[in-house]
């Protein structure tokens, strides 16, 4: 039986450090658009809508489904969901303020 250790599930399951670190990132990406939109109230239209993209893809971000979005995608979700944000809300508080950061 191999007992070897490992720091996180990612270098556990992914084949080089670099995969784990971008799958790391793309998880914490995710888990704070979640909470985010759970946190605005937003329903998964007004998601879809401000993400560009389908309900489905909201619901499949909302179970965290990490293999079906790239690192860059969630990147510019990131950045729509600040201006939506910006532009509907007016919103002046941190969005993503509890995003760790990554250095």
């Amino acid at each position: 039986m191999n007992n070897k250790r490992f720091s996180s599930v990612w270098d556990a399951i992914e084949n080089t450090p670099e995969e784990a670190e971008n799958m790391r990132l793309r998880a914490q990406l995710m888990m704070t658009l979640k909470a985010d939109i759970a946190r605005t109230s937003m329903t998964k239209a007004q998601a879809a809508a401000c993400f560009e993209i389908t309900q489905t893809r909201v619901a499949d971000l909302m179970r965290g489904k990490v293999d079906l979005f790239a690192l860059d995608w969630l990147v510019n979700m990131v950045a729509m969901f600040r201006r939506v944000m910006w532009e509907i809300k007016g919103c002046r508080w941190p969005i993503l303020g509890h995003l760790q950061p990554l250095y």
